[in-house]
């Protein structure tokens, strides 16, 4: 059970504004290493090659750093794929001088999405065979997530909303200014009749609240495995829990998450994924 739109691919106008903006940021006023050390001719064949065994990210994002007909780009990896300490990922053949300006960029990027992507794998891993979805939150680097977003898509994850006009997720803080759970999803149903109202929860008392005021997904926020348990009962032996979306979220970590994915719940949201995740090793070298 899926509730938002999946971030599969990447638009290219948004991949090219984003670069436009590294390289501001990068260059300011110019390579003034390379325009004076390297000929303006000179062309040369970059390999980029992993430097650990990772999950990669990024078959769209190297083609357009490197756009134009000076560049002959060749993709050898593919978004999802397991690579091995070693393996190539792409060449990339063109001006020296372009090529070196652009490597860095391009590797902090491409190092942060197959860092997401590998780390998502792995939490993946453990919950696919239960039929438990791994879900991603907004806890990302400002500016990147559509990109850490579809890191977390290649490595086999499940996007959650992606930003605040996606979807209604009710959390505490939401609760306390409306006054109850119950005022806080009639009054979200009201205006927004045609959107999934999602609740935040911490007990029992309020899981009954929001089924009885409407919900249609439940958040178990900070329950321990056996809590859950009980939890994901309560919400299945209503008349329409079957069909309710329930996830855990709430401090679940790698070492944690066997105890969740047997609980009956069908999805676990972990922030971790985006918020603390380490860059991949990724190499470029001119042959």
């Amino acid at each position: 059970m899926v509730l938002y739109e999946q971030q599969k691919s990447l638009p290219k106008e948004y991949i090219q504004r984003k670069i436009k903006e590294f390289m501001e940021e990068d260059m300011p006023a110019g390579d003034i290493t390379t325009i004076g050390t390297v000929k303006d001719s000179q062309t040369v064949t970059a390999i980029i090659e992993a430097q650990q065994d990772l999950v990669f990210a990024g078959e769209l994002v190297i083609p357009t750093f490197f756009e134009g007909d000076k560049f002959k780009v060749e993709m050898i990896a593919k978004d999802g794929d397991a690579l091995k300490n070693g393996d190539l990922i792409a060449k990339v053949t063109g001006p020296a001088d372009e090529i070196l300006t652009l490597e860095r960029p391009m590797l902090n990027l491409i190092q942060r999405l197959c860092g997401i992507a590998t780390q998502t794998a792995k939490y993946v891993a453990i919950a696919k065979p239960h039929n438990v979805h791994i879900l991603d939150t907004r806890k990302t680097t400002p500016g990147l997530r559509l990109f850490e977003k579809y890191a977390v898509a290649c490595g086999g994850g499940t996007n959650h909303r992606l930003d605040l006009s996606a979807g209604i997720l009710i959390k505490d803080n939401h609760i306390a200014a409306a006054g109850s759970v119950g005022d806080a999803v009639r009054s979200a149903k009201a205006k927004f009749p045609d959107k999934i109202v999602e609740v935040e929860v911490e007990n029992f008392k309020q899981i009954v609240e929001a089924y009885t005021a409407g919900a249609d997904a439940f958040l178990l926020d900070n329950m321990n495995p056996e809590t859950t348990v009980q939890a994901v009962e309560l919400i299945r032996e209503t008349d329409s829990g079957k069909d309710l979306f329930i996830e855990s979220s709430g401090g679940i970590t790698y070492e944690t998450l066997p105890g969740y994915v047997t609980t009956g719940v069908n999805a676990i949201s972990i922030g971790a994924l985006t918020h603390s995740v380490k860059a991949a090793d990724i190499h470029v070298e001119f042959e």
